[in-house]
């Protein structure tokens, strides 16, 4: 019988600069350290900045836990953000609404001798504070109590506030349905204050009113 034809051994050879495949590799060797380049400069470029943890309201008190530290980039010349690499001014006072999670600017912040307003607890009417929340901003409508001596028909009710912050929503009493009844703490002007404090001593009704246009509560 005949013998079959043995393969010949061929000897490894040494990849030439000419193998294509050699070349592909060192240039995705090259893209990726070019581009892992640029992503570590990218990372070097963010700066430390706060951010609101909820919404702040004008005339809060900043506490600790009101702004949060982020790493962002900011384009050339935006330095209207309140920087992060210094503790956060705690016991200053916001001066204009920041929502959460926006960076909050350096004109938000300041002192107590800026702050217009002042925190005025009220009671209304549930229905009328049903959906608001910290944030909210409301127009309060004043309905003076009607006296003996004059006729309901006689009341008018007058806008005394216009767009003022929801600081805080408190706890209803009443049960549901007529005569139920929550506290609502807001942000009255300076020189609202005394109105609206004479027409809670007078035992007028306040009915909170959504502002068109704002942005409704929802943060913490």
């Amino acid at each position: 019988m005949t013998e079959l034809a043995r393969p010949s051994a061929k000897r490894l050879q040494r990849p030439s600069w000419r193998d294509s495949r050699l070349v592909v590799g060192v240039l995705l060797v090259i893209l990726a350290a070019t581009l892992g380049a640029k992503a570590v400069a990218s990372a070097d470029d963010r700066v430390p900045v706060w951010v609101a943890a909820t919404n702040l309201v004008a005339g809060d008190t900043v506490e600790p836990a009101s702004f949060v530290r982020a790493d962002v980039r900011l384009a050339d010349g935006m330095n209207a953000y309140l920087g992060a690499d210094a503790p956060a001014p705690t016991g200053s006072f916001i001066l204009r609404d920041v929502r959460a999670g926006e960076l909050v600017p350096v004109s938000a912040v300041g002192s107590a001798d800026e702050v217009d307003v002042q925190r005025v607890t009220v009671r209304a009417d549930a229905m009328s504070t049903s959906g608001l929340a910290r944030g909210s901003r409301v127009d309060v409508f004043v309905t003076p109590k009607a006296t003996s001596s004059s006729g309901q028909a006689s009341v008018s009710t007058k806008r005394v506030l216009q767009s003022a912050a929801v600081a805080n929503v408190l706890t209803s009493s009443g049960g549901f349905g007529a005569g139920s009844m929550t506290s609502v703490q807001i942000y009255v002007p300076a020189d609202k204050v005394q109105p609206l404090v004479e027409a809670v001593d007078a035992e007028a009704k306040l009915t909170l009113v959504p502002s068109v246009g704002a942005v409704s509560g929802g943060g913490a």
